[in-house]
């Protein structure tokens, strides 16, 4: 899910969201200030738009400094210019000024006309948002993207987990219909994580009740996640993963299942094994 921080454009701003519809204005850029969106520049149309393309938006980009770039191209849907969203965020900006900008950035594109953007690209790097730039993202749009090693195999992973065919010759046979149901208090844990209580939770199973329970409800940082995980018994874990990815701040619930080798028993290792799918559907 995203998160936005409540920063939205001055009247100026919107007055010129207006002005720039007219076909006259081939681009500008907005800065955050004092809390708000602002018109830091613009220039008008002066030739096609390829050519005016890294004329206009290089001269814009300030090394340390994110911002957003609005530009016109040339193509029409229904009378009304389509524009391409670019979003600067280099590698050496302060991260609270990149965190910020990701965090307001789906304000900003509600408040032009998300309708009005043909494409959105986001750069860290001048290269990345050159003419050149611009051709090699909408290349590598068309194909898929490759995927790295770690990916291929949870790719595996998940296949495997999904059409996995049991017989009677099968040893996971005996297992494969446990689904012990989930307490009602890990139940409102997860609904009290998802409106922002925690960022944190852990469950254990109950083998004498034959549930699944909460077993810690907190705020626990990225780094000290390690320390809360168990090494003498299994467990399900939920995290909620804060992070920037191509420029959007993210927070992200993410399940972990942890299992100390042969630390545990074997039927703990079997039971935790076969019944996670009963909290990943809450």
């Amino acid at each position: 899910m995203s998160h936005q921080t409540g920063i939205h454009a001055n009247e100026d701003l919107k007055k010129f969201f207006a002005k720039s519809r007219d076909g006259s204005v081939r681009l500008f850029k907005v800065s955050i200030k004092n809390e708000e969106l602002i018109l830091s520049d613009y220039s008008l149309v002066k030739s096609n738009w390829e050519d005016d393309f890294d004329k206009f938006i290089l001269p814009l980009i300030e090394d340390d400094q994110p911002c957003y770039i609005i530009y016109r191209l040339d193509t029409k849907v229904d009378a009304n210019y389509e524009w391409l969203f670019i979003s600067w965020s280099p590698d050496s900006a302060p991260v609270r000024q990149k965190m910020l900008y990701a965090s307001t950035k789906a304000t900003f594109k509600l408040e032009f006309g998300s309708a009005q953007i043909k494409e959105e690209i986001h750069g860290t790097v001048k290269s990345d948002i050159t003419l050149n730039g611009y051709f090699k993202y909408k290349k590598n749009a068309v194909a898929p993207a490759p995927l790295t090693s770690r990916e291929e195999e949870l790719q595996e992973i998940r296949r495997s987990e999904v059409h996995t065919d049991y017989s009677v010759d099968s040893k996971q046979q005996t297992l494969s219909g446990v689904a012990f149901p989930v307490t009602e208090s890990a139940k409102n844990a997860i609904q009290d994580m998802i409106n922002g209580s925690y960022d944190y939770l852990q469950f254990k199973i109950d083998m004498e009740n034959e549930q699944i329970d909460l077993s810690f409800a907190g705020n626990v940082s990225i780094d000290k996640l390690p320390s809360k995980i168990p090494l003498d018994s299994a467990r399900y874990h939920l995290f909620k993963f804060r992070h920037t990815h191509e420029g959007d701040y993210m927070e992200n619930i993410v399940f972990i299942y942890s299992m100390p080798g042969y630390n545990c028993p074997i039927r703990e290792r079997m039971l935790y094994s076969s019944c996670k799918n009963p909290l990943l559907i809450q």
